[in-house]
């Protein structure tokens, strides 16, 4: 679980764009099978007119009724269509030429050449349909062309596309944008985070050596503040390899829950006087429960809890109580404080990255801390509950 994602980045970037080029290609190709079912429905109208006029011009009968032809068939067609004679002669007759508008002030000449061009445009697309007399004599030509409606599904998956495309690149760029931003917050929390652990032990030693000048003479009390100066130096060199972790492998192994929370509970009590604070800090539960974890990096993670309870506590008789329990195939840790809780509006934030209430440290510390528990252990940690007066952080790993 590395920092860096390039590669993943780079693969689901790929993943995105075969999408949308197959959500293009399905466009174009369901648009276009409409077009040309319509376009297919359009010619079947005009061959029904044709038909009509077939029927017409083969009838003996003069008092044939042409009202059901005009009424069903010519009166709802709302496609270009003009009719011609066998030799592609126009007609200015006003029922040869539907739905085609032009200026009528123009002479006849440049009437009939404008209709010869729209005649020519429109037998590219459809081939005109012949009214024949005993089917043999060509009496008329039917030219028309595609409707309103076609014409607009035609030009509506581009239409589509580039919204959609605009829609990709402004999408892309604002990924990108919050990515970037997302990684600068990464490394200045890093940095906080970083500061923030070295915290702790430095202003130790340098009390631990305040404390050597005024008791130098007294040989137990020296004996005991170089025994605390050697663990503040072993916690630096723990620091030291929990950061050179990240990004790698580590080992996890069987360890006592217990043992390891007890470890980083006695560090902070001897230290809690050197914060002005009056916090009681516990930790109960099995002491032979062991879970399958790495002890430098779990030690981190509760360090991180603690520390996050001290800093909720504002007040006195603080309590910070760390319980142990086993269910069934999982051990439960839960950090519990007495402090002022976390904002309701702020719970879905205190674990991303770069995220603070305070102006130093806790930019990445809880976020790493969930990184360590669910990306290196296949556990949980979350919060289970706050409120001012209590608030529950509970992780949950794999028993041993």
């Amino acid at each position: 679980m590395k920092m860096s994602g390039g590669p993943s980045s780079m693969n689901l970037k790929i993943i995105l764009l075969v999408i949308a080029v197959l959500i293009a290609i399905s466009t174009l190709y369901y648009t276009q099978t409409l077009v040309e079912k319509l376009q297919q429905k359009e010619r079947q109208i005009v061959e029904l007119y044709a038909k009509g006029i077939e029927y017409i011009a083969n009838s003996n009968n003069p008092d044939t009724d042409l009202t059901f032809l005009f009424e069903n068939i010519i009166k709802p067609i709302d496609f270009p269509l003009i009719l011609t004679d066998k030799e592609d002669k126009i007609s200015l007759n006003k029922t040869d030429i539907r739905n085609i508008d032009y200026d009528t002030t123009l002479a006849a000449e440049a009437v009939k050449k404008l209709l010869m061009e729209k005649i020519n445009s429109m037998d590219k697309i459809h081939k005109p349909i012949l009214v024949t007399y005993q089917d043999s004599i060509v009496l008329t030509k039917i030219h028309f062309g595609d409707s309103e409606l076609i014409e607009q599904l035609k030009y509506y998956p581009y239409i589509q596309i580039f919204i959609a495309t605009i829609f990709i690149i402004i999408g892309y760029i604002s990924f990108s944008n919050i990515k970037k931003s997302e990684q600068s917050n990464i490394w200045v929390g890093m940095a906080k985070e970083t500061a923030h652990q070295f915290g702790t032990p430095i202003s130790s030693l340098m009390g631990w050596l305040e404390m050597l000048k005024i008791n130098y003479k007294d040989p137990d009390k020296v004996l005991d503040i170089s025994e605390e100066i050697n663990n503040d130096v072993e916690k630096l060199n723990k620091i030291t390899t929990r950061f050179s972790k990240i990004g790698s492998k580590p080992e996890i192994k069987d360890t006592p829950v217990y043992d390891e929370v007890n470890k980083v509970v006695e560090y902070f009590t001897r230290r809690l006087p050197q914060t002005g604070k009056s916090v009681d800090l516990k930790v109960n539960g099995d002491e032979h429960l062991k879970a399958k974890l790495n002890p430098e990096l779990f030690e981190w993670v509760i360090e991180n809890l603690i520390k996050n309870a001290l800093d909720a506590i504002d007040h006195n008789n603080g309590l910070i109580e760390v319980s142990i329990s086993d269910s069934k195939s999982k051990v439960e840790i839960e950090v519990k404080d007495n402090g002022k809780g976390v904002d309701v509006r702020r719970r879905k934030d205190i674990f991303r990255p770069g995220y603070s209430t305070k102006r130093r440290g806790w930019g990445l510390g809880l976020s790493l801390s969930k990184r360590i528990i669910e990306g290196y252990h296949g556990g949980k940690l979350g919060l289970k509950s706050s409120a001012p007066g209590q608030t529950i952080f509970k992780i949950v790993l794999k028993k041993a």
